[in-house]
């Protein structure tokens, strides 16, 4: 084995047994997964219930207002898996010619034109009723108590909040009743409530029970969504309101917008690499980038992948800024998000009722994962690191202008972060950020959650979007918009531009791997435009190092931030590298000498992954999940 050898202790135990496990991003979820499975439910009804506890107790990183995507497979069609899209499109209103006439030039990182149409519930629900075994009110009541009766706050919930308190006091008094009922900040461990989001929660359940079957139950909640938050989003957001430009502007989202979307199940993006195949979602999504720095990377020796050595932080650092550069320049969505027809690995979504978006044209994976491309792009790595953006071509495209972008050492500025805010930066390395260290930030982040049962039905997925801090509250709802919208571009000549009826580009990338056409392995993690770099590494220590999965999410992290923000304010640092300390005085000095512009986040700064696997031929699973932040917890038996 040429990799560097593993910590000789883990942070927690890698567990295994042969019931079933679960991993996520705060301890309650992963309790709440593990006890469905002890009481009969599969993988896909523990996660559902998981990922509603996740609304209520990680409202700082997601909210019902938000979207989601997953990855996942049935034990009845083990070598088939699927794509759970809970990412909403931009609304009729949401046009390009609309926000210049605002005076913007970027899409505004918190606010309500910040938000694609909610995704995250309607995706749950389907999934429920498709995959699932519950009726909607057995996965729903633990989230229904835990924001009826309380849950013990988050430091880093309450840290968010008295970051903004100011911004929600003069500017979204909303939110200020809500996050704030005595007038102040919570302090951490306090008991706090949502009892608006109760009660949308109360009412799902109750329009299920009241339709009999339980698949028409799901749909009946869905429908009850779609009824009673739509018409309170369209008339709440019609009240101008501060946005991260730092002027007031309505929202656009109207009531038809809400009720017009439907989640969908698509066909995953998948490649090889050595002996297994990774799926991950369309080019709507940020995960084919993955695929494509795996498909480089395959052509090297095992020695050239390690990322605790120099030379292998050198080398898929550089792999991935190529990825990245494509994903910036191609990816998109092909076609608004809708009922499907099967999706396939052009990058497209599903086919939808009426006519296509002139903006609309298939992404091409077919060509970007490709072998004979990979070997081009692969050429390009030399010994010393680039700082430029460096896109590839697609035969017969006319490749895109790379939109004008602003040089920033700290690229990690805030995504969302309003003038005037408290700490107007960023924490060095975080992602959206997931390490919210002082000085606190507006931003907001993501959440993460793997299941697998023991009948071999595995999911992995990524809840996101509607932070407490992205828009104001919505007072009878408990909640706020979404803000992915600042994914895409008032450009239309972008395969990201900003387009009714589109999904943004967004950068949730949940992640199944499958050996001999078996699922083995389920991971994740939030960060933002760092998901898919923290996993890469996690994969390449599992897959080809021989690690444990708890000693590769252990082990020194890293990523390069030489590309283009996804988020507000879109900055970019050429060459960058933030780097663990962990990592090492000499290999840091190394990568310094050979160009890269390093930035240091201390000992246990990055990543947030956790993941679950099965082995087919013993039937034993296993899960392990992040000690950064002290809040991810694996549970199983």
């Amino acid at each position: 084995m040429s990799f560097v050898p593993p910590p000789a202790h883990t942070t927690r135990p890698d567990l295994t047994g042969t019931f079933g496990m679960a991993a996520s991003t705060h301890w309650i979820a992963t309790a709440t997964a593990q006890s469905v499975l002890e009481r009969g439910g599969n993988a896909f009804d523990a996660a559902c219930a998981g990922a509603f506890v996740l609304h209520v107790v990680e409202p700082h990183l997601n909210g019902p207002g938000g979207d989601m995507t997953a990855v996942l497979a049935s034990a009845a069609e083990p070598g088939r898996p699927v794509v759970l899209a809970g990412q909403g499109p931009a609304p009729s209103g949401a046009t390009i010619e609309h926000y210049r006439r605002e005076d913007l030039e970027l899409v505004p990182g918190s606010g309500a034109l910040a938000a694609a149409v909610p995704g995250a519930v309607d995706a749950w629900l389907l999934l429920l009723r498709d995959r699932g075994t519950w009726a909607v009110r057995d996965v729903l009541n633990q989230a229904i108590g835990y924001a009826r009766d309380g849950h013990p706050v988050l430091d880093r919930v309450a840290r968010t909040i008295s970051a903004v308190q100011d911004l929600f006091r003069e500017h979204w008094p909303t939110s200020a009743e809500r996050w704030m009922p005595g007038g102040r900040p919570p302090v951490p461990g306090e008991l706090v409530t949502n009892p608006a989001y109760a009660a949308v929660l109360e009412s799902l359940a109750a329009a299920a029970e009241a339709a009999g079957s339980r698949e028409a139950g799901a749909d009946a909640a869905r429908t009850r969504w779609r009824e009673l938050t739509g018409p309170a989003i369209e008339a709440f957001v019609r009240t101008p309101h501060r946005h991260s430009d730092g002027a007031d502007h309505a929202g656009v989202m109207t009531a038809d917008d809400v009720a017009g979307f439907t989640a969908t199940f698509e066909e995953p993006a998948m490649a090889r690499f050595r002996d297994v195949t990774v799926a991950k979602t369309g080019a709507w999504g940020q995960g084919p980038a993955l695929l494509q720095t795996l498909t480089i990377l395959d052509g090297y020796d095992d020695a050239l992948l390690d990322p605790g050595t120099a030379h292998g932080v050198h080398t898929v650092a550089e792999a991935q800024k190529l990825a990245l550069a494509d994903r910036d320049t191609w990816y998109g969505d092909g076609l608004p998000a809708g009922p499907e027809t099967p999706a396939g690995t052009d990058g497209t979504a599903g086919a939808r009722d009426g006519d296509r978006p002139t903006s609309a044209r298939p992404v091409p994976l077919d060509h970007l994962l490709s072998p004979a491309y990979a070997a081009s792009r692969r050429k390009l790595i030399g010994e010393t690191a680039s700082h430029e953006i460096r896109p590839g071509d697609v035969p017969g495209r006319v490749r895109p202008p790379v939109p004008p972008l602003h040089t920033d050492h700290a690229s990690t500025a805030p995504a969302g972060s309003l003038p005037g805010a408290p700490g107007g930066g960023a924490a060095a390395g975080t992602g959206e950020p997931t390490v919210p260290d002082p000085p606190a930030t507006t931003r907001g982040d993501t959440c993460h959650i793997d299941v697998v049962d023991r009948w071999g039905n595995i999911i992995s997925a990524t809840p996101s979007g509607g932070w407490l801090q992205s828009s104001p509250t919505i007072p009878d709802l408990g909640f706020c918009l979404g803000t992915r919208l600042q994914m895409t571009w008032l450009d239309p000549a972008s395969p990201s531009a900003l387009t009714p009826g589109l999904r943004p580009r967004t950068t949730l990338t949940p992640t199944l791997v499958l050996r001999d056409g078996e699922p083995v392995l389920a991971c994740g993690s939030p960060g933002g435009d760092q998901q898919d770099q923290w996993q890469l590494l996690f994969l390449l220590r599992v897959l080809v190092g021989g690690y444990t999965p708890q000693e590769a999410i252990d082990a020194p992290a890293w990523h390069t931030t030489s590309f283009p923000g996804s988020f507000w304010p879109r900055t970019w640092t050429p060459g960058g590298l933030v780097v663990e300390d962990r990592l090492g005085d000499a290999v840091i000095t190394e990568l310094a000498t050979r160009g890269h512009r390093i930035t240091r986040a201390g000992d246990w700064a990055l990543g947030r992954l956790s993941a679950v696997t099965r082995d087919p031929s013993t039937g034993l699973l296993g899960a392990a999940a992040n000690s950064r932040g002290a809040q991810g917890y694996a549970a199983g038996r």
